[in-house]
């Protein structure tokens, strides 16, 4: 099932925007349809359109940022393991080349999108609470899948730029802090925490397959955020790699959650919001279809419905080559890559000479043998799988507890039995940590996961030892000459909001 987000929130928006201010009226009567802040926000049906104008604006990750890119590749490029196939959009050359700086679209669109998912949320949970009557379980839902989104933005900000704004209230031109300061990393992971704790106790089910947020997605993205506290650049060591294995296995021992049998269900619309995807952006052709598609292409290849192949973000070779001898993710068509496919989407099977990335590919919309493609994608893009869970758990109780535990090698080796290689045991802490890394990188590739753990681990994959590099002074694989440097950890600020805000100065170092 899918979340049908349909155009109620976008009319909730623009209603409260517009008619914010209302108007005289005819003879001094008084219209009902006439929307303000104050006759909003009345009736249970206003406070299902504002959660839902929430989840809509978590789909600015797909959306374009200037020709033949969307804003989900700026967390690809800056890894090392992706490249693309076109040239004309600079904002991405900038970032493949590390060269990147306040300008970039890509650096702007994420800031403002996370910040419009903010900014809903906080209406919701100001707003909502006021309403009467309402079914009281199902406010205090609604409250909680808020409070989820906001933890779910904040998280991406703080990791991203470092000490952000931290706004919890509706804002307008007259709010005291409508040109808000930076605060401090520490304080916004608390706002993170302190949301997501409270989203726990919100009453929402465990698993929910019309793609709300669930209790599982809660407690998974509470673990990522306490791995993530117990890493750089907060270092807060073991007690948060124990909060974090504690809450993960939370979801293991749970019901309903489980790696799929095959690869194929990742990008199955039949699978979406069940198994192992525990939260996801939704996509719905009918209301907004998934744009990303045709970026991810291999470069007018015609191996598609589509007449416009893009190629915009595409794997490395040396990183497809470094996934071990007999790994199914490695498989043509049958793992996370493919190397040939059908000429038209539907037609002669041709073989295409480089890797591109299959764990998104929607074969609905794509086509595959003797069936054309729809170009209609209503595949939902992954935020929080079952896989990631069962190696948060592996690496967390490993450092927490020093060696790993029976729990720990079964997280990791579930991963490897699903991909055919050798399961693993007697390693000692670090070489099963490094184990774990590893599957990290191969197992969440191309997610939006990979940059981040660099940053947490300050360390980077390499692909032709194996092993792991500090961040500082890597050098990309494919390009000898990028090389990451200390200022890389964040993302500089946008340089229009450092100009309609002085308030957020400094920028961030080396920017």
């Amino acid at each position: 099932m899918k979340l049908n987000i349909k155009y109620t929130g976008k009319i909730l928006l623009v209603a409260l925007v517009v008619l914010g201010t209302g108007c005289k009226k005819f003879l001094e009567e008084k219209d009902p349809s006439n929307l303000t802040p104050e006759t909003y926000y009345t009736i249970p049906e206003h406070g299902e359109a504002a959660i839902a104008a929430a989840y809509a604006q978590t789909r600015f990750i797909g959306n374009g940022a200037g020709i033949f890119v969307a804003n989900f590749s700026m967390l690809e490029m800056v890894t090392g393991t992706a490249r693309t196939e076109t040239g004309q959009n600079s904002d991405l050359n900038n970032l493949l080349g590390l060269s990147f700086n306040g300008e970039n679209l890509l650096v702007r669109n994420w800031w403002a999108g996370l910040y419009n998912v903010i900014a809903q949320t906080n209406l919701v949970i100001e707003k909502v609470p006021a309403i009467n009557p309402m079914d009281a379980t199902r406010k205090a839902q609604i409250l909680g899948e808020a409070r989820f989104l906001r933890a779910w933005a904040y998280f991406y900000l703080v990791r991203l730029y470092g000490d952000v704004p931290l706004i919890t209230t509706p804002q307008t031109a007259t709010s005291p802090d409508f040109y808000p300061t930076r605060t401090g990393t520490e304080l916004v992971y608390k706002q993170i925490t302190d949301d997501l704790t409270a989203a726990e106790e919100a009453g929402l089910p465990w698993q929910d397959a019309s793609g709300r947020v669930s209790k599982g997605a809660v407690k998974s993205l509470l673990s990522k955020v306490y791995l993530t506290m117990a890493g750089q650049p907060l270092n807060k060591g073991a007690a948060y790699y124990k909060l974090a294995a504690d809450k993960s296995l939370e979801v293991m021992t749970s019901s309903g959650y489980g790696l799929f049998p095959s690869y194929a269900d990742l990008h199955s619309l039949s699978q979406e919001n069940k198994g192992e995807h525990i939260f996801q952006i939704q996509y719905l052709a009918t209301v907004s279809g998934n744009p990303m598609q045709q970026l991810l292409l291999p470069n007018f290849k015609n191996v598609s419905a589509y007449s416009d192949e893009m190629g915009s973000t595409v794997p490395t070779t040396k990183f497809y080559q470094s996934f071990e001898a007999g790994d199914l993710r490695a498989k043509d068509r049958e793992g996370f890559f493919y190397t040939s496919y059908y000429t038209g989407g539907n037609g002669e099977l041709k073989a295409l000479n480089a890797p591109y990335i299959f764990k998104h590919f929607d074969v609905v919309a794509n086509g595959t043998l003797g069936t054309a493609g729809t170009t209609q994608s209503d595949l939902n893009w992954p935020q929080i799988r079952f896989a990631e869970v069962l190696l948060t758990y592996a690496e967390a109780q490993n450092r927490a507890d020093g060696t790993p535990n029976i729990a720990a090698y079964e997280a990791l080796n579930k991963i490897r039995r699903r991909a055919l290689i050798p399961e693993l045991s007697g390693l000692s802490q670090t070489a099963f940590e490094e184990a774990v890394w590893r599957e990290r990188w191969h197992e969440l590739c191309y997610e939006g996961i990979t940059w981040f753990d660099m940053v947490r681990l300050r360390k980077v994959y390499n692909e032709s030892t194996n092993g792991f590099d500090n961040f500082v002074g890597h050098a990309f694989a494919e390009s000898p000459s990028t090389v990451l440097a200390e200022k890389h950890l964040l993302f500089p600020l946008p340089s229009v909001e450092i100009k309609n805000n002085p308030n957020l100065r400094p920028q961030n170092l080396g920017y």
